[in-house]
């Protein structure tokens, strides 16, 4: 049985709503990101990452967290992962600004839709992972999803595969690194040696006179140094979350992200849809459709081998 907490939800009921918390955020991201023009991309991901940073200094100063810094910084092979980390991570937000910014953000809402496809990919690819038939039909349909929305559109959808393959990238890079580095000190890690190139940037921007920090009111001032609580609480609530429910579970709840941004982007940011972008969202849909069924149908089979093992026979 799960522990309750306090007397009221268990703690798969607190995981479950940390998930959703952590997701949803990300989900109206596109709004938060909309609020901060006329900053553009560069200097909104430079105020995000030195702005999380002081949060997450923040928070370590408070619970006098820091002793695993030392060691970190004097481990050549998880240090220099977390710098290629940092470096697909900052790729990813400031890609997904930038489509925001420039009223892209259903495409941007289409990568975040292929990312579970491409992750299955690189499994194979990089882990050397075998698939099930409903995973290889996933990622075959997916497949056909880009290359169809290529020849229709006219162009690659290269907002959408640059934010699936940089995610995916630095999901891949933090498994091999391993999960024994909770998700607050890997960020902290990653914004500290992010932070030298955000500082030169928010330089070359004030010399060139397209600082926007501080000179739109003190409501937009704000919005921008909240740009780091916005960056670490999503990520926070969803490593609580990932601590108290199945994996199975996590996989679910992650499409609650690119459906928010999708409904932000046309109902919300007014953004056009043409049919084919449509047609390729279903195709893909149909994809992650498989891709589920296959999660379920491997979590109830898991399920059923457990049942028949004999108690005195379980692993300690």
């Amino acid at each position: 049985m799960r522990a309750r907490f306090g007397g009221g939800l268990s703690e798969t009921g607190w995981g479950t709503v940390l998930g959703f918390t952590a997701y949803g955020l990300w989900g109206f991201f596109p709004l938060y990101f909309d609020a901060l023009t006329p900053a553009g991309p560069w200097e909104i991901l430079s105020h995000r990452i030195l702005w999380t940073l002081a949060f997450c200094a923040l928070v370590l100063l408070v619970t006098r967290d820091w002793r695993w810094l030392g060691p970190i910084f004097r481990d050549r092979r998880l240090l220099g992962g977390l710098v290629l980390a940092g470096v697909f991570i900052a790729t990813n937000w400031l890609v997904y600004v930038a489509a925001v910014l420039s009223g892209h953000t259903s495409e941007a809402a289409l990568g975040y839709f292929l990312n579970p496809l491409v992750t299955v990919a690189l499994g194979v690819v990089v882990l050397g992972e075998r698939l099930r038939v409903l995973q290889w039909a996933a990622v075959g349909i997916g497949v056909v999803a880009g290359l169809f929305l290529a020849i229709a559109g006219g162009h690659v959808p290269y907002v959408a595969l640059t934010l699936a393959f940089s995610f995916a990238l630095y999901g891949l890079i933090k498994k091999k690194l391993g999960a024994t580095l909770p998700a607050l000190h890997g960020l902290t890690v990653e914004t500290i040696v992010l932070a030298p190139a955000a500082a030169v940037i928010l330089l070359v921007l004030g010399r060139q006179g397209d600082l926007t920090f501080g000179g739109y009111g003190p409501l937009h001032t704000w919005l921008l140094v909240g740009a780091g609580v916005a960056t670490a609480l999503p990520l926070l609530c969803f490593a609580a979350a990932a601590r108290r429910i199945p994996l199975v579970s996590i996989g679910l709840i992650q499409f609650v992200t690119p459906v928010l941004q999708l409904l932000c982007a046309v109902l919300l940011l007014g953004e056009h849809m043409p049919t084919e972008r449509w047609i390729g969202f279903a195709i893909v849909w149909v994809a992650l459709i498989l891709l589920t069924a296959d999660s379920l149908l491997s979590l109830r089979g898991s399920r059923t081998e457990e049942r028949d093992i004999p108690v005195d026979d379980c692993p300690r």
